[in-house]
């Protein structure tokens, strides 16, 4: 899915990317039937960009947002160790948080510029 963007994407601070690319998908998920639990939760060992529910499935979302493919696809950039790390943390805000629920899933949200004031949506299910 191509998303169009009011900003110039080669203005924005890496901080800045990162906080659209979230935003963006917060509201994808959201027009997609998800709600949106929690966002950017922190614990001393890591951080989960959204907590998200749907069908009765907790979906905890890492959210990775590129200007160019130089460093990489997005969805690579969630290697073996951060899939170790987000399951971690899972556990850790589902401990915390208590919710009832049909099961965990953990998702990537990959954003990729395609153009200077355009993004690519990929939603990887399942991913880690």
């Amino acid at each position: 899915m191509i998303i169009d963007v009011s900003h110039d994407l080669s203005s924005l601070s890496t901080a800045e990317l990162g906080k659209l690319g979230e935003d963006l998908a917060a509201r994808y998920l959201r027009r997609a039937g998800y709600a949106i639990l929690c966002r950017n939760w922190r614990v001393r060992y890591g951080e989960i960009d959204i907590v998200a529910a749907v069908e009765g499935v907790i979906v905890v979302v890492e959210v990775k947002t590129r200007r160019s493919t130089y460093a990489g696809v997005p969805a690579a950039a969630v290697t073996a160790a951060k899939a170790r790390r987000l399951r971690q943390l899972a556990g850790a805000w589902m401990g915390q948080n208590s919710p009832r629920s049909r099961g965990l899933r953990i998702d990537v949200i990959a954003l990729e510029a395609t153009g200077p004031r355009s993004l690519r949506l990929e939603h990887i299910r399942s991913a880690a």
